[in-house]
């Protein structure tokens, strides 16, 4: 089974691709950049501003599955520069706060619209 998961909560694609899929009991979620949802735009600030929009991005997402940062299983982390490793961190911390998933991180050449982070999760429907 395969349901294509799109939430006004969180910033419309920008290509052709979906905010996340649902495959049975899994959840793939697209990676977030840093866009606001109300107005569209790439909200302002440094790092810390734009790790907490893609987490609350992500977290809209979850939600409208009725999932939780609980049901997340494996994430990937794309920075722009790994010098923002300890901010990004610290609030993806803020997150999972126990039992936290399997991680990537890297640093990548460029994100789009030149963010500073990019993050993708997979969850599971069911615990």
């Amino acid at each position: 089974m395969k349901k294509i998961v799109n939430t006004d909560k969180a910033p419309a694609a920008i290509g052709p691709y979906s905010q996340a899929v649902r495959a049975n009991d899994l959840l793939f979620v697209s990676g977030q950049i840093p866009f606001d949802p109300a107005t569209g735009q790439l909200v302002e600030g440094g790092i810390e501003a734009q790790a907490r929009r893609v987490m609350e991005n992500i977290k809209a997402i979850l939600q409208s599955e009725g999932l939780t940062f609980a049901n997340v299983v494996k994430s990937g982390v794309f920075l722009a520069d790994m010098e923002d490793f300890a901010v990004v961190n610290r609030i993806y911390g803020e997150y999972f706060p126990s039992e936290p998933p399997a991680r990537a991180c890297v640093q990548v050449a460029r994100l789009p619209r030149d963010v500073k982070v990019e993050i993708e999760v997979i969850a599971v429907c069911q615990l």
